[in-house]
């Protein structure tokens, strides 16, 4: 976990992910690497005949872009302590798509979690950078306070999804002091117990705790941060849509709870 990237629009939304990619650098010897991000074209639709304006992007919209989120960048590295190394990159302003296969050249994307009251951080950027860079995001809270990674709670699902994410996490899970493997009864598939993954990660030398909630009816995404925080976690780790987006935007899933209501940073990949 060297490379770590934050996209960047305002300096509200980039505030915390900002601090929170170099508290992650400062842990794990890594660089914070910042890019503008570019708002999203908009259209303006009319009635009888139906017409659609698109206004796109203009070269002075984006190199204001630029600007703004090098300045956002630039106070956050005067900032910084713990000795993160903080790198600007002049590819920018990206837009969500292209974002997605920017990330695929480091070994983090840091974003924060969308707020669809705001708009920003939005929705569409998160899921590029999950689905499209075949890289682990971490997800900040709009609340997050002080260190995180020293306590480190695994949802284990028993999924293809969770199995690949810990796999890529192995770096976060050996420089944390306490791991626990957390099965919810709710949110489980057919699969390896929590008892075989605490097995897997001592030959990686990650000794964990298992811990296997009783059933209790509980929505999946609401029983894991109610577990979590009895564990006292400051990070969760879990792999992404093991049930279809479709499917959670239609009927709710974990994955979906968890991206509108976590307290905790996450620790994701799909």
């Amino acid at each position: 976990m060297k490379t770590i990237l934050v996209p960047i629009e305002d300096e509200d939304s980039a505030k915390l992910p900002l601090a929170a990619a170099q508290a992650f650098a400062a842990r794990h010897d890594g660089t914070v690497f910042g890019v503008a991000l570019r708002a999203p074209r908009f259209q303006v639709v009319g009635a009888e005949p139906v017409v659609a304006v698109s206004f796109p992007v203009t070269d002075q919209d984006d190199a204001e872009a630029s600007e703004a989120a090098k300045r956002v960048f630039d106070g956050a590295s005067v900032g910084q302590s713990g000795g993160a190394s903080m790198v600007w990159r002049e590819d920018g302003p990206l837009d969500d798509v292209a974002l997605g296969s920017f990330s695929r050249v480091f070994d983090i994307v840091v974003v924060g979690r969308p707020d669809a009251a705001r708009g920003l951080p939005r929705m569409t950027t998160l899921e590029a950078a999950l689905f499209d860079s075949g890289r682990p995001i971490m997800i900040v809270p709009p609340n997050l306070k002080g260190d995180f990674g020293k306590n480190v709670v695994i949802s284990w699902n028993c999924s293809t999804e969770s199995s690949h994410t810990i796999a890529t996490a192995l770096p976060v899970l050996r420089k944390a002091d306490k791991v626990t493997v957390l099965t919810v009864p709710e949110a489980v598939v057919p699969g390896p117990s929590g008892a075989q993954l605490c097995d897997y990660l001592k030959y990686h030398g990650i000794e964990a705790g298992e811990v296997t909630a009783p059933p209790t009816g509980r929505k999946g995404g609401a029983a894991i941060l109610e577990e979590a925080d009895k564990i006292g976690a400051d990070l969760l780790i879990k792999g992404a849509y093991t049930q279809s987006r479709l499917r959670q935007m239609i009927l709710g899933g974990p994955t979906s709870y968890l991206l509108s209501h976590s307290h905790l940073p996450i620790f994701m990949e799909h």
